[in-house]
């Protein structure tokens, strides 16, 4: 009996969601929670594993359609039903030859290359790379180019083992859905191309890995190769049997040791687009902004035009919080198997002033405001994607070491692309801190619907006044960002002095005064 593979259960603010990667083909054997699919959406990339055991039969779902909540994807048979797949095969191949009308080049079957299928909400997208040139061997499923819009990155990848054969979308052209893009043949490739196809040559090895050359990729690996367009010989495997994983490939990029040696130049028309640049003493280079950065850029906007924000300051000195973790920090360490950092203690401070103002855990629908009876605090986290804000559930009657774990996880996790949508939905209140970045004061920007915001900065040292003597203290500024529709100013400084009493005083949170 057949085993339905379903997409996740999607927010509601998640209306839909793109089938991004297939790490299975027809007629491949699964294990039981192996990842089979992938799920794009706006925000986050869903993995979906196998329910049972046994063979792939059908693919309902294909890379690059928009998917709903709970849709069936594909099904799973149990053991080997090779008759099934075989149909599912030859109906797919099928297909691909009714689409295909161009004639065949050097002596192979030549495809069109098409853009995926976009949802009715997107009305085009951009070719924003192109991985392969004219002539370069490649293997089927390796990737082509990339298609950004304004919520993902889609992924053309090669319809067989062969080679492009006409380029008819350069980089930074505008295409719409299933807009032909190249013309592909099978089978192709120079020799020049085939020299350098030997080192790289890759082959699935059943798990969604990839073997090149010598190396083996992780699925997650593989597409951050690309992005880079890294050379995976210069790239060290941390993973069982030397395989290379995401955390290797981000090192790589982040130590620029991995970068493919120059390349010829591609077609004068092709570079022109990637990269128009105006020499002199003066350069300038001008490219388009990526659509996912508009859209970050619009939803900013939107927050500003639609609150009436406003940012109140205020500083507090974090000695006794510094001198609390330097006598505690190896104990902790011990007692807890986890560091014991500043978020721990501002989680903890924040939790209890927001309780004591309820106004500024409340938030906003429509017309309606709602009073949360619990604090649920958004921690952000940067990552090569962009600023994810996982939430940290019922922070109140959580320990300082269990919000320590908790956000080490989340940083981890949203650097691998692990975090779930519901992890990310929810907040009453977010703590950024700009401060690990060298911040000495910003205004953070409201997270809708809530109503206020903290932005914690740099630990800096100031002469200050104590008790009438000028000492150095290690002060910090915090800014405070809220709705004024909903928290009147005196709330807001209230607020934060409450947090600054807190901090200066930790054993207030101990004795809840």
């Amino acid at each position: 009996m057949a085993t339905e593979i379903k997409a996740p259960t999607f927010p509601e603010s998640v209306a839909e969601g793109s089938v991004a990667a297939w790490h299975k083909k027809p007629g491949d054997s699964v294990e039981r929670d192996e990842l089979i699919v992938e799920i794009e959406t706006d925000k986050v990339v869903l993995e979906v594993l196998a329910p049972e055991a046994g063979t792939l039969s059908e693919v309902l779902a294909e890379e690059g359609e928009t998917v709903e909540s709970e849709q069936v994807l594909g099904r799973i048979g149990e053991g080997a039903a090779k008759g099934g797949e075989k149909k599912v095969e030859q109906k797919l191949n099928a297909k691909a030859e009714q689409k295909s009308d161009v004639k065949p080049a050097g002596g192979g079957k030549s495809h069109e290359v098409k853009a995926p299928t976009f949802p009715e909400s997107i009305q085009e997208g951009t070719v924003s790379t192109w991985h392969k040139r004219i002539g370069e061997a490649v293997k089927r499923d390796e990737v082509l180019a990339d298609i950004e819009t304004d919520k993902v990155v889609l992924e053309v990848v090669a319809p067989a083992d062969g080679a492009l054969a006409e380029i008819k979308a350069e980089a930074g052209s505008q295409v719409e859905s299933e807009a032909v893009l190249a013309l592909f043949a099978e089978g192709a490739g120079g020799a020049a191309t085939a020299a350098e196809e030997a080192p790289a040559a890759s082959a699935d090895d059943g798990d969604g890995d990839e073997k090149v050359g010598d190396k083996i990729l992780a699925p997650a690996a593989r597409k951050l190769v690309a992005e880079h367009d890294l050379d995976v010989c210069r790239i060290e495997g941390t993973g069982k049997g030397g395989r290379i994983l995401k955390e290797d490939v981000q090192k790589a990029v982040k130590a620029g040791t991995a970068k493919k040696a120059a390349k010829p130049a591609a077609a004068p028309k092709q570079a022109a687009a990637a990269a128009p640049a105006v020499e002199g003493e003066r350069p300038e280079k001008r490219v388009p902004m990526s659509r996912l950065r508009q859209t970050i850029a619009k939803r900013l906007v939107q927050a500003q035009q639609t609150a009436a924000m406003l940012t109140t300051y205020n500083e507090v000195d974090m000695g006794a919080v510094m001198d609390l973790r330097a006598q505690y920090k190896d104990s902790f360490l011990k007692a807890h198997d986890t560091k014991l950092g500043f978020m721990g203690f501002f989680v903890k401070a924040a939790s209890e002033a927001l309780k004591r103002f309820p106004d500024v855990n409340a938030s906003i629908d429509g017309t309606d405001i709602v009073y949360h009876g619990y604090q649920d605090i958004g921690v952000a986290v940067s990552t090569d994607r962009g600023l994810v804000v996982p939430v940290l559930r019922d922070t109140d009657s959580m320990k300082i070491a269990d919000v320590e774990k908790g956000i080490v996880d989340f940083g981890k996790r949203a650097r691998d692309g692990k975090l779930g949508i519901d992890e990310m939905q929810g907040g009453t209140f977010t703590i950024t801190n700009g401060g690990i970045f060298g911040s000495l004061l910003s205004t953070p920007i409201l997270n809708p619907p809530q109503t206020a915001i903290l932005g914690m900065h740099k630990i800096q040292e100031r002469p200050m006044a104590v008790n009438g003597k000028v000492e150095v203290r290690p002060m910090m500024y915090l800014a405070l960002s809220y709705d004024h529709r909903m928290i009147d100013g005196k709330d807001a400084v209230r607020f934060l002095v409450t947090l600054k009493e807190l901090l200066e005083d930790p054993a207030r949170l101990l004795l809840d005064i």
